[in-house]
Parts: structure tokens; sequence; C-alpha cells
């Protein structure tokens, strides 16, 4: 699958719908090798930062959880077994029959965007989402529509790539932008897509941006953790 990267990934020269369907084009296309991948570009890293998210999460019984964006499932997995209906909400069909060809026990699947998700007003107890909220069209409306899907007193966890601490930077950079697509082109066979992926996490609002914006969307004691020097960092806010 070839992908025009000059005009895929311009954030500013691409229309909305045009920008959905492309970042729906490149998570279709890189499905098959996603979780391999977030293994090699994080040296697994990353199970540790979504079982930080799981944990924090704490389903219980009769709860309902919302995994946004939720993929492959590989969240979804950790949050289940609990008590709690756990649902995946992507809008990617193909990465979610990845999912189910992997196994995803009683988790439930649907297709819909952050920005419209197919759930009443203030029915859920939860919602997370794990490295998603950046490839949102409208990042803001898809926060108000957390907000909206979340009963009072239900929280929102969004996972998420940030601003690492200053010494960090300059190696972290290096990777991202001269090792990621490299290995994209090697272990997923799309170097544009993981090209994508990293000019995404640069224009990332770093974590008091992100608080800010959460507040604005109406989620009340926002507070965040930065995981691994701040590479990752998890924000929590209550409806």
């Amino acid at each position: 699958m070839s992908i025009d990267l000059h005009r895929s990934f311009g954030y500013q020269d691409v229309e909305p719908t045009e920008r959905e369907r492309l970042i729906r084009r490149v998570f279709d296309s890189v499905a098959p090798r996603y979780d391999l991948m977030n293994d090699a570009m994080s040296f697994g890293i990353h199970r540790l930062w979504k079982r930080h998210l799981a944990k924090k999460t704490a389903p219980g019984p009769g709860q309902i959880i919302v995994d946004l964006a939720g993929g492959t499932g590989d969240v979804a997995r950790r949050l289940s077994g609990r008590g709690a209906a756990v649902v995946i909400c992507d809008p990617s069909l193909a990465m979610m029959r990845e999912g189910s060809a992997q196994g995803l026990g009683k988790v439930a699947c649907v297709a819909g965007t952050g920005e419209s998700m197919p759930f009443a007003d203030a029915s859920v107890d939860g919602v997370t989402i794990a490295f998603g909220i950046r490839n949102m069209t409208h990042m803001e409306a898809a926060l108000a529509e957390i907000a909206r899907v979340l009963k009072p007193g239900g929280r929102c966890l969004c996972l998420e790539f940030s601003k690492p601490w200053a010494p960090v930077r300059p190696f972290y950079n290096l990777y991202s932008f001269l090792v990621i697509p490299r290995l994209g082109a090697w272990v997923a066979r799309q170097p544009a897509a993981y090209t994508y992926l990293v000019e995404s996490i640069r224009r990332f609002p770093d974590q008091r941006e992100m608080a800010s914006l959460m507040e604005a969307a109406g989620l009340h004691d926002v507070h965040y953790r930065n995981l691994s020097f701040g590479i990752a960092c998890l924000h929590i806010g209550t409806r």
C-alpha cells in the first residue's frame, strides 16, 4: 500500500474528513504487525505503560469501560476479567479484526470515532484511550464526547506520548526521526505510516496543555503522571 507522505501528513493542509480517511488507511495498513511494531520501537516498555493504565483504571464488577481507539485490544485485555463489561470502540475494522483473531475473550467491539461514539449520555463508568487521542480529527471534540458518555464520577484515563524531560529530549528526538521510520520499513513494511506517527507525536500538546484541554472539555480534577522521563504521560480526569 502506497501512502503519499507529503499529501497525507500535513495537518494544516488536509481537510478534516480527508485527514480522518488517511489516518484510517494508516492503521488499516499496519494492523497485521501493529503489536509487533509497538514492541520493537518501545523495547516492550509500552506494555508496562499500559499495565499502569489498567491498574489506575481499576474496573469493578458491573461497570462499563470503553477502550476508545482500542485497536487490537491490548489494553482491553488487561481491563477484562475483573467483572466489568469492556468495549473497544475504534474506527478501524482491520485493527479490531486483528485483535479478535488473537482472542479477546468477553471484550466487545463496536465501530465508532472519538468524535462520535455510539453510546448514550452518561452511560459508561470509564473511558480509556492509549496512544489514540492524537490521531483524532478534532481532539477537542473527542474530549467533549468522552465527557458526554461518562457518568457523573466516571473517569477518563488518557495514556499518550508527551514531552520528555530536557536531558532526554535530544536522544529521544534522534531515535524518533531516524530509527522509528526505519523500523516501520523493516518490521511493519510501512515507513510512511510510521513517519506520520512520529510527526503526530511531535505536534502533540505537552503535559500542561493536554491537562488544560481536558479541563476545557468539562473534565475535573485533572492530573497527570509522567512515565519513562516524560516520554509517555497518563492524564486522568473525572466527569
